[in-house]
């Protein structure tokens, strides 16, 4: 007989199994992901990494999970910079589509202005805010 348990702490095998059992599902559904790591690194002059984006392609899709930019590079198009390196890299990759979620009205502002378009909207994720889901053909 099966149980639950709730816990904060799974351990990383115990994640693994869940990933491993939810991929060879999909894999069985509707085909392998082929799921690759994607990263648009911001390095100082030291060459240490300050900032940049990080997400992963799969299905024909990039998915732009996270996407930092440092105060001081603010306001000067990097954003639109690493989105195009992304962007790029997804097309070389095979894909045809983007898509990216925010609660920033200014990222999505920013997003917006690459051309992204919202395609969902999910009110007070956190109170108080929008998370927005932008989508783009590439």
């Amino acid at each position: 007989m099966s149980r639950l348990e709730v816990t904060a702490s799974a351990s990383s095998d115990e994640l693994a199994a869940i990933g491993e059992g939810l991929s060879a599902f999909n894999d069985a559904d509707v085909g392998p992901s082929e799921r690759k790591p994607l990263a648009v690194l911001i390095r100082d002059v030291e060459g240490s990494v300050i900032g940049g984006l990080s997400g992963y392609t799969a299905w024909g899709w990039l998915f732009t999970q996270w996407l930092f930019i440092p105060e001081a590079l603010r306001g000067s198009g990097m954003a639109g910079r690493l989105l195009a390196e992304a962007e790029n890299e997804a097309r070389a990759r095979g894909c045809h589509g983007a898509w990216i979620d925010t609660f920033s009205p200014l990222a999505r502002k920013a997003y917006m202005r690459q051309g992204y378009e919202i395609f969902g909207e999910l009110p007070d994720f956190p109170k108080g805010r929008t998370r927005t889901f932008l989508k783009k053909a590439l």
